[in-house]
């Protein structure tokens, strides 16, 4: 091995930081920079210093490996798991750690909330290196690590006191944009010891150093030292490749007790570091290759027999082939009786040369062998069969190991399994169909994960030769994966051509019926879809009970939206609370929905209700990911209601929230986060928030009515026009008047204005009959102010006043007081056409009043400016309410934050405070919201990296 030189000051400054525990040290640089190298030469001084520690290396596996770098890590540290005598928490390692069965604790109580359950095995790694006494744990090619294996170490550099010092390496250009090593490397707590280090590439004169302890410490000139690093830019494995490459070629001999080269102008160089290795591979024997692309196959540490076996060579020949394989230079004994390659470079370059039969039959003899383990690597089988083409096996290997994956916690691994498997092993059609409808969508990375998966689906259709019933669940598949996707007509149209054939009283005919009755895409009767809800079978008992629960949820949502009275007693039927954690998931929803539509129906009461039910399950059961969802919902009730206060910026939070916050959400909070600017004048941002909000189908016709309104404003009624007439048919013409209470005044504004009032008769004559006598407070109050603007416009001043008023009645009621004063401004416009100024001056001074103390600055203006025109012009007056803190926490909300960081419950919190637990969850989340966490341990980091709790010896607070 060449001698290590260079690298001085980093060992240097390395060793100074681990001296002061804990640290948390980021190692930077380029793939062949020298990282393993310099992290071995420090941690054999840490030994030496009685300071224990454990290293991990993040595999760049084709299948993910729950928590990978750490398992390993552990498992080398451990001899006897006994001796630990760990807690109770210890079983929750049982899922990793198979072996370990008969030493570990029972497996506890299973969390069905995978949050929950990452965050208890993260508690239980914890322990075991707590009972190991590790000083520093160290997790190489971390831009390789799973995402449960980047959150444990947020969850260990968030701890206080941090248990261990934590030394990562990783290389920057190959870190994804979206990944949490980002988060580790900028938004460390404040007192955390931080040392951060970029590797760079050798000089000459080190370049030199290394190239003569190659040369057994012959010199080397500097001519030579220089050409050698203008061509391998001083890149340390680079310089060692191409020594190793140059000597094999005997452009480097040895001749006459020291070394010779050819002149400078013959040598050629290889321009890469992978050029190099696969030159110098392809100069060894056939047989000593396979060696070294058996170890590359195996893509990690690997035994003597399981080598052996991959090569397929007899063991009489295996032993000599096997010592040429470790002196050519790119194999290392990883640990006893371990091989594998000095540098993941070196084992791409390698797998990628072997010929794709070989590699294939390498792969099958590799499951073969790892399957007669003792406790067989599920997720290593799952790649070698899915890479072997075994199919069977694959299928088997991935369904475990995507389980084993789920009873960790870690839902995204378990995800991306599945995902992996679909979309590159062509699959018999039921297994396809039944891992398909396994995969949760929200759990994988990027923008797109659908795409592929309907490639695969699509791809069955056109290359199986399949029943008329196997067609239709692949086709029910492909349109309920396209309508998640948000292409609603192109999975409306591939259910379509499945309902025929789907088994009459399967799960799958009746949500296939359910999903064709949701009124989203484009418009249709509404008789149309009431008949899909009426076609959908009975719940049989053939059905699982969380299913049933999901159908019944679904047909309440359906039956709200299409304007059905019965959905309210189908919604009552929803439980407020279930102990099954996997029910509990779909009543949290089902309220939540029931609350969405009980805004659009105008019961506020109801949707408050709904949406606290949701939020309590949500809470209960820590289903954190739905308090976003409930926090959009919230939003928008509160701006309806005129609860208006720190609205502004709880909506713009969620809006920026790419991360933690669904696209559906985001579009939800914008819708809020416009309307508000309208109301404060902010006309530029205001039109950018609608916009984004009119990506969500459930957003786009209110949204789009707000923009309408805006052009109406500037007297623009042709844009207008064109903006409501795309969506004037969903709206009204279909006769759901669920989505018409915003819409119908603007429109008939907006066909008013333009000369059109005959059409715009028409229009409230289709709202009224669709609407009928349906207890819908907001939609009846927009009924009422439609027929006040035709009065307006049919030239009666006295009439449309006094139905402006009414409608003002009726908005106040509900209450919505930002519509209701809306409506009594138009009320007094009408008083004025009717020469009764003395009665409007009082109305609208009431109406400026009531604008500004509501924050609506831009209509307040306006009004002030009418009242100008009326002679009674007054001060502009300034809303009063109690100061809000913006984006910083208030007292109680610190003091809850401090009481949540030593460890206490939400009812710990209430009983210490004198408060009840419905105010305490209230600070919690509202803490949550201020500084952009989304879990209870995210909020905890969140007061630790700012500062906030200047105390010490506190402890990160799990979630529940």
């Amino acid at each position: 091995m060449p001698r290590f030189v260079g690298r001085d000051r980093e060992v240097g400054a390395l060793g100074a930081a681990l001296g002061q525990p804990p640290a948390v040290v980021l190692i930077d640089g380029e793939a062949g920079i020298g990282k393993t190298r310099l992290l071995r030469e420090l941690l054999a001084s840490e030994a030496q210093r009685g300071r224990r520690a454990l290293v991990g290396a993040c595999p760049e596996l084709r299948v993910p490996y729950t928590l990978g770098a750490v398992v390993d890590a552990v498992r080398d540290g451990v001899d006897n798991v006994a001796s630990l005598q760990l807690s109770g928490l210890g079983g929750a390692l049982r899922p990793l750690f198979p072996e370990w069965a008969d030493e570990l604790p029972p497996a506890p109580e299973p969390l069905e909330d995978a949050t929950a359950a990452r965050h208890r095995l993260f508690r239980a790694f914890v322990e075991v290196l707590g009972r190991l006494d590790v000083a520093v744990l160290v997790v190489e090619d971390v831009h390789w690590a799973d995402e449960a294996t980047l959150e444990f170490l947020l969850f260990l550099v968030s701890r206080r006191p941090q248990p261990v010092s934590v030394v990562v390496t990783y290389r920057r250009d190959d870190v994804p944009p979206d990944s949490l090593l980002l988060r580790l490397s900028s938004r460390l707590p404040a007192d955390a010891h931080l040392v951060r280090m970029v590797l760079a590439p050798l000089g000459i004169d080190d370049t030199a150093a290394v190239v003569s302890s190659m040369l057994a410490g012959e010199h080397v000139s500097a001519e030579f030292a220089a050409f050698l690093h203008a061509r391998t830019e001083g890149v340390p494995l680079a310089v060692e490749e191409s020594v190793r490459l140059m000597h094999d070629r005997a452009d480097l001999i040895r001749q006459d007790g020291g070394w010779a080269r050819r002149r400078l102008d013959r040598i050629d160089v290889p321009p890469t570091i992978r050029d190099a290795m696969l030159e110098r591979v392809g100069r060894l024997r056939p047989d000593t290759r396979t060696v070294l692309y058996a170890v590359s196959v195996l893509s990690g540490p690997a035994d003597h027999a399981t080598v052996r076996a991959v090569t397929g060579l007899p063991e009489d020949r295996f032993g000599a082939l096997a010592a040429d394989a470790l002196g050519c230079g790119l194999l290392r004994e990883a640990g006893p009786g371990q091989w594998s390659f000095h540098h993941a470079l070196a084992c791409d370059a390698v797998y990628e040369a072997i010929p794709a039969e070989e590699r294939r039959a390498m792969h099958l003899r590799a499951g073969r062998a790892m399957e007669r383990w003792p406790l067989p690597p599920v997720a290593q089988l799952a790649r070698h069969f899915r890479l072997a083409g075994d199919v069977g096996a694959a299928c088997r290997y991935t369904e475990r190991a995507a389980d084993l994956s789920t009873q960790s916690g870690d839902v995204a691994t378990s995800a991306r399994l599945l995902h992996s498997l679909v979309t590159s092993v062509t699959l018999p059609v039921e297994q396809l169909v039944g891992l398909v409808a396994k995969i949760q969508f929200q759990s994988l990375p990027g923008s797109d994960p659908h795409s592929r998966i309907i490639d695969s689906l699509r791809s069955a259709l056109g290359t199986q030769a399949l029943t008329p019933g196997q067609e239709s669940l692949v086709r029910f598949q492909i349109g309920r994966v396209l309508m998640v996707a948000g292409e609603i007509e192109a999975g409306r149209n591939e259910i379509l051509k499945a309902v025929p054939q789907l088994p009459p009283d399967s799960l799958e005919a009746a949500r296939a019926r359910i999903l064709l009755a949701l009124p989203l895409g484009n418009a249709r009767p509404v008789s149309e879809h009431l008949r899909w809800l009426r076609e959908a079978p009975a719940m049989t008992v053939s059905i699982a009970p969380h299913e049933r629960m999901r159908l019944s949820v679904e047909r309440a949502f359906a039956l709200l939206m299409l304007g059905e009275e019965s959905g309210w007693d189908e919604a009552r039927r929803i439980p407020d609370d279930v102990a099954n954690s996997r029910e509990a998931a779909m009543v949290a929803v089902g309220h939540t929905n029931v609350g969405e539509e009980a805004m659009r129906w105008g019961r506020y009461d109801e949707a408050r209700s709904r949406l606290a039910r949701a939020s309590a399950i949500a809470e209960r059961h820590e289903f954190l990911e739905y308090l976003a969802s409930i926090a959009s919902s919230r939003a928008h009730l509160d701006w309806f209601t005129g609860a208006w206060e720190g609205l502004a910026d709880r909506a713009a939070r969620l809006v920026d929230d790419d991360d933690g916050v669904r696209l559906k959400d985001r579009c939800e909070a914008s819708l809020v986060a416009g309307l508000i600017q309208i109301a404060a004048g902010d006309r530029a941002a205001a039109e950018e928030r609608l916009r984004f909000a009119g990506r969500d189908d459930q957003q786009r016709i209110e949204a789009t009515t707000a923009l309408a309104r805006l052009y109406l404003r500037d007297g623009d009624a042709g844009e207008a026009l064109r903006l409501t007439d795309e969506v004037a048919e969903t709206a009204v013409g279909s006769g759901i008047w669920t989505r018409a209470a915003e819409f119908a005044p603007v429109r008939v504004a907006a066909l008013v204005a333009a000369g059109r009032p005959g059409d715009a008769a028409d229009l409230v004559g289709a709202f009224e009959r669709a609407l009928g006598g349906k207890d819908a407070p907001a939609p009846q109050a927009s009924l009422v102010l439609c027929r006040a603007m035709l009065a307006e416009a049919d030239g009666r001043p006295d009439d449309a006043a006094a139905l402006f008023a009414r409608a003002a009645d009726a908005w106040q009621a509900l209450p919505r007081p930002y519509d209701a004063l809306l409506a009594r401004e138009h009320h007094a416009r009408c008083l004025i056409a009717a020469g009764r100024h003395e009665a409007a001056v009082p109305v609208l001074s009431d109406v400026r009043r009531a604008m500004s103390g509501l924050g609506a600055r831009n209509d307040a203006d306006r009004v002030t400016r009418s009242l100008n025109e009326q002679g009674a012009g007054t001060r502009e007056g300034r809303g009063r309410g109690r100061p809000g803190y913006g984006d910083q926490l208030s007292p109680r909300e610190l003091e809850v934050a401090r009481l949540l960081l030593d460890g206490l419950t939400n009812r710990q919190i209430a009983d210490r405070l004198v408060v009840s637990t419905q105010t305490v969850a209230s600070q919690v989340k509202s803490a949550m919201r201020k500084l952009r966490a989304t879990s209870r341990t995210g909020l905890a980091l969140r007061v630790v990296e700012l500062g906030l709790i200047g105390e010490q010896g506190h402890t990160l607070p799990h979630d529940e």
